[in-house]
């Protein structure tokens, strides 16, 4: 469950166990997944709110890192 904390001003993961703790622009990633969107219409979005990001690859591998983690589906 993506949360976000108004006192650190940062998103959260809520997890069964734990909760991390979400850098930068990871809360807004985590939330464009919505069961909806695929990989690729995640990407594209982001790519067109961000001209010139990196998002083409780095997306995808966080993505991929969240999953393995066990806290993305």
């Amino acid at each position: 469950m993506l949360r976000h904390d108004r006192v650190r001003g940062t998103d959260l993961l809520v997890l069964p166990e734990r909760v991390v703790v979400l850098q930068g622009h990871a809360g807004r990633i985590v939330g464009l997944c919505d069961g909806t969107r695929t990989l690729r219409g995640i990407v594209d979005e982001l790519a067109g709110r961000h001209p010139g990001a990196p998002v083409a690859t780095e997306v995808p591998a966080f993505l991929h890192r969240l999953r393995q983690e066990g806290w993305l589906e």
